[in-house]
C-alpha cells in the first residue's frame, strides 16, 4: 500500500491498521505531506468551513505544585517568576476580551492549591453571571472529581487536560513519581462522565517519544473522542532537566495535527503558540493543516514573560487587542476568517 492509499482510506475509514499508520507516520514525502493536508483541509471544510474561532487564554496562575520535567513552571525552577490575578484581575481580562469579540475565555493556570474549589467557581459563577453567551473553559490540571463537579455546576463548559503521551513508559520517563499516568486518565474519564467538552492532547519530539509512543497517542484519541486535541512540537525550558533536548520537529507536528483531523473530522484543533514560536508562519502552516482555533492571550502584559512553559514564547509584549488583530491578519492572509461565536464541536 501506497501512502496515498493510505491516506485514502484513513479518510474513509477514518482509521487505519496500525501497522500501515506507523508506515505513514515513519516514511512520508513532501508530496505526501501535502497530499494529507490537502484531505485535511477538505475534511474541515465540509464540517466547519472557513471559520476559525477565538479562545481568549488568560493565564491567570504560574504557581504550581508539580515538578514536570518539560514545564518551566515546575516547582523546583527557583528562577521562575511566580504571580496570581485576582478575581477583578481576571474579571477585567473578561471585560477586554468580550469587548474585542471573544466568546471563549480559556483560563489557564499551574495545579495552584491557592485557587481552592470555592474560589475557582466563584470566579466562574461570576464570569457565567455576566457573560451569559460565552463558553468557559478551564486548564487547571489534575483534581478530583469532586472539584471538577464543583466547577461544572458553576458554570465551566469545557476543560483542557493534555495526557501529555498515552503510552505508560513514556510517561514515567516526563513526570516525577508523585504523577501517575493512571490518574491522568482518571481524570479524563471524569471529565467526560460530568459532562464537559473535553480537550486532550500531547507534545511532538517530547523526549523519549517513539513511533509506538504516538500509535499510542493516535490509538487512545480514537477510543476517547475528545471534542478538543491540542498538540504542538516539544519546546524545551532553559530551567528544566530537559534543557538540553532538541526541539520537536514541526514537519512531524503539523503531519500528526492533519492525521488527527482525519481520524476525528469534528474536533477542535488549535494552531498552537508552541506552533508559532518554532516557526514564524508556524501558526499559518497549522491552519494549512486543518487546524480551525486560534488562541490569543488576553492576560495582562505585565505577567505575560512570567508564564514561560518553554523558552522564546511568542506575543509576551502585546496588549491583548494587539495580539487578537495580529492573528486575525494571519488567519486571513491564508484564506481563513475568524468566527466570533462560542465555537462549539459539530
Amino acid at each position: 500500500m501506497t501512502n496515498l492509499q493510505r491516506i485514502e482510506l484513513l479518510e474513509k475509514e477514518r482509521t487505519l491498521p496500525r501497522k500501515e499508520m506507523r508506515a505513514l507516520l515513519e516514511s512520508h514525502t513532501a508530496q505526501d505531506a501535502e497530499a494529507l493536508f490537502a484531505r485535511a483541509r477538505a475534511v474541515r471544510a465540509r464540517v466547519y468551513g472557513k471559520a476559525v474561532w477565538l479562545r481568549g487564554l488568560i493565564e491567570f496562575t504560574s504557581h504550581c505544585k508539580n515538578d514536570c520535567y518539560y514545564c518551566g513552571l515546575r516547582r523546583g525552577n527557583a528562577r521562575a517568576e511566580r504571580y496570581r490575578l485576582d478575581r477583578t484581575e481576571i474579571l477585567a481580562c473578561c471585560k477586554n476580551g468580550y469587548a474585542l469579540g471573544f466568546r471563549t475565555f480559556v483560563l489557564q493556570g499551574g495545579e495552584d492549591p491557592f485557587f481552592t474549589d470555592a474560589r475557582l467557581a466563584e470566579i466562574v459563577r461570576n464570569i457565567r453571571t455576566i457573560y451569559p453567551d460565552c463558553a468557559i473553559t478551564l486548564s487547571l490540571g489534575e483534581r478530583s472529581r469532586a472539584s471538577y463537579q464543583a466547577l461544572f455546576e458553576a458554570g465551566a463548559d469545557r476543560y483542557l487536560l493534555r495526557h501529555e503521551t498515552a503510552n505508560a513508559a513514556h510517561y514515567a520517563t516526563l513526570h516525577p513519581a508523585a504523577l501517575s499516568f493512571e490518574n491522568r486518565m482518571r481524570c479524563l474519564r471524569d471529565l467526560r462522565e460530568i459532562g464537559y467538552q473535553v480537550g486532550c492532547g500531547f507534545m511532538v519530539g517530547s523526549p523519549g517519544q517513539t513511533i509506538d509512543c504516538l500509535l499510542d497517542d493516535l490509538a487512545f484519541l480514537q477510543a476517547f473522542r475528545p471534542e478538543m486535541v491540542g498538540i504542538g512540537p516539544f519546546l524545551p525550558h532553559k530551567d528544566t532537566p530537559f534543557a538540553a533536548e532538541a526541539p520537536g520537529p514541526l514537519e512531524q507536528t503539523l503531519f500528526v495535527l492533519a492525521v488527527i483531523r482525519l481520524l476525528l473530522p469534528t474536533v477542535l484543533l488549535p494552531a498552537t503558540t508552541a506552533l508559532g514560536t518554532v516557526h514564524p508562519m508556524g501558526r499559518e502552516k497549522g491552519l494549512l493543516a486543518s487546524a480551525n482555533v486560534v488562541m490569543p492571550n488576553l492576560s495582562p502584559v505585565l505577567v505575560r514573560k512570567k508564564y514561560m512553559l518553554y523558552d522564546n514564547k511568542i506575543c509576551t509584549g502585546e496588549e491583548a487587542a494587539e495580539c487578537r488583530f495580529c492573528l486575525q491578519r494571519r488567519v486571513e492572509s491564508v484564506g481563513f476568517h475568524i468566527e466570533t461565536s462560542r465555537g462549539d464541536p459539530a
